[in-house]
């Protein structure tokens, strides 16, 4: 693994169906400012509106593999990612070295 290419996090998951505005309300007011806040860039967000795909797709970058692990290992990280189990079902995350194109 090169330690200093940039690295994506692919984020996916479900929103449940009885707590969408809840959902929506952390997502805009606390996750997207708080991951922002913790370094990530914001890549892509998609939604899948047809389908079995996973409903939302997130993708983040990060510098290199020191600041990904720093992040995922961090407090705020795993605040933010308890709060938004609270809202949502079927959360993958995969790191990849990422691309300029849209990844999977």
């Amino acid at each position: 693994m090169d330690e200093n290419a940039p690295l994506k996090l692919i984020l996916t998951w479900d929103i449940t169906p009885e707590h969408e505005q809840e959902y929506f309300e952390f997502v805009i007011r606390e996750y997207i400012p708080g991951i922002q806040r913790l370094g990530c860039e914001l890549s892509d967000a998609w939604a899948t509106v047809f389908g079995v795909k996973p409903q939302i797709n997130l993708s983040l970058v990060l510098p290199n593999a020191t600041k990904a692990r720093e992040l995922m290992l961090s407090e705020e990280w795993a605040a933010l990612t308890n709060r938004l189990q609270d809202f949502i079902q079927n959360y993958t995350l995969k790191v990849v070295y990422a691309k300029t194109n849209f990844q999977l």
